[in-house]
């Protein structure tokens, strides 16, 4: 990967934080390449003034060539930190616009709210993946764009990208290695920004519900309300309204049992 020139003031925040830490401008500079090349998340790393072959993970650990040198983990996890702070809210590079920030695509982004916690993530390289368990749901986004998948029966632990392929991925399971293709794609990449279709899903239309009737919304039932809900996560999850129409219409369609 081939960094972009520092900015002016993003040269000034290299110097001053390379002075801070009384290490060269270089290794600095080799350490915010390995943190952009991690998605601001990770970095491995092979700088001599940080003691060699290193390793570190966003609020994880720490490893150093030194093992045994304490006080070099604890300099390299708060340089790490501070950088990779850094890379997501500052402009650090010519011809980089608010949008392009190294990072941010990934970092910044949040995962679908709807489907909880994720079991396990992580990151690797330009792609990152989020494991649901609870909705056999896998997120993968590469890029910026994203693709979820139905995980079936698999609990996965883990993923990474096919040697020689930066298309297709291996998936880490309790039962083996499982090849992404064997899962039912759920949602192709960019597709989670299309617009709402015209398509009859609020409970009150079909139920005959008029404006103004507020004995009909009573009459509404719980069942026809929570499988109106589940058939607009399906329309999420296939991409066909956001993430913020359906937790609008979700909370709407609640608030009416």
């Amino acid at each position: 990967m081939i960094m972009k020139s520092l900015t002016k003031e993003g040269e000034k925040k290299i110097e001053d934080i390379a002075s801070r830490y009384e290490l060269s401008k270089d290794s600095v500079v080799s350490l915010l390449n390995a943190i952009i090349q991690g998605n601001a998340t990770m970095a491995q790393f092979n700088i001599p003034e940080l003691g060699g072959n290193g390793q570190w993970m966003r609020g994880g650990m720490t490893m150093v060539g030194d093992m045994f040198n304490r006080s070099l983990k604890i300099t390299v996890d708060e340089l790490c930190t501070e950088l990779a702070t850094l890379v997501t809210t500052e402009i650090l590079f010519e011809g980089v616009g608010e949008s392009e920030k190294p990072g941010v695509a990934s970092v910044d982004k949040p995962w679908p709210s709807v489907f909880g916690t994720p079991t396990t993530s992580g990151s690797q390289n330009n792609f990152r993946y989020a494991y649901f368990a609870p909705v056999r749901r896998l997120v993968i986004e590469k890029n910026g764009s994203r693709s979820i998948y139905d995980t079936k029966h698999h609990q996965i632990s883990g993923v990474s990208q096919q040697q020689g392929s930066s298309q297709s991925f291996v998936l880490t399971s309790k039962d083996g290695p499982v090849d992404i293709s064997s899962l039912p794609l759920i949602s192709e990449p960019g597709t989670l920004t299309q617009t709402t279709p015209e398509l009859q899903y609020d409970v009150a239309k079909s139920e005959g519900w008029k404006e103004g009737s507020a004995s009909s919304v009573d009459k509404v039932s719980e069942d026809a309300i929570f499988t109106t809900i589940e058939r607009l996560s399906g329309l999420y999850e296939k991409g066909h309204i956001t993430e913020e129409e359906f937790k609008a219409k979700k909370s709407e369609l609640l608030a009416r049992l």
